[in-house]
């Protein structure tokens, strides 16, 4: 019996109704990093933090499952192996995720006189040491 080969993507707002799992914009598609190494993806997470990022929780998952959900969802996906390269977040993200956006939907449904809180919950120097932290690591 051939075991699944476990990979690590990152997940925001995990085991949440409004979950969402991080992908990258290539042109007009998406895709998933599914990395080998837990390591690698934690890293990667930080780095996503120190670019003001919501900050993703690391996930094990089934590498099958992440290449089914791609397929249904016309995401692409690409293994990132342990012994690789160092693969860095690019230098723009979007302005809002889908999973932001549906995070909205639901709080001005719930909460109609109330506003989605838009500030960090990190101050400036907190995020200037999680930097030097990562810049530490490259």
């Amino acid at each position: 019996m051939i075991t699944p080969m476990r990979v690590f993507v990152l997940v925001f707002n995990a085991r949440t109704e409004n979950e969402g799992i991080h992908t990258i914009r290539v042109g007009d598609r998406n895709k998933i990093l599914m990395f080998e190494s837990e390591d690698d993806a934690t890293r990667f997470a930080l780095m996503l933090e120190a670019q003001d990022f919501p900050s993703p929780t690391v996930e094990a998952i089934d590498a099958e499952e992440i290449k089914e959900f791609c397929s249904s969802a016309g995401y692409e996906w690409e293994l990132v192996l342990e012994n690789g390269d160092l693969v860095v977040p690019p230098d723009l993200n979007v302005e809002q995720t889908d999973w932001e956006l549906d995070a909205e939907t639901v709080a001005e449904t719930s909460y109609p006189d109330q506003t989605a809180a838009t500030e960090s919950d990190l101050s400036n120097s907190e995020l200037e040491n999680i930097r030097r932290k990562l810049e530490g690591l490259l």
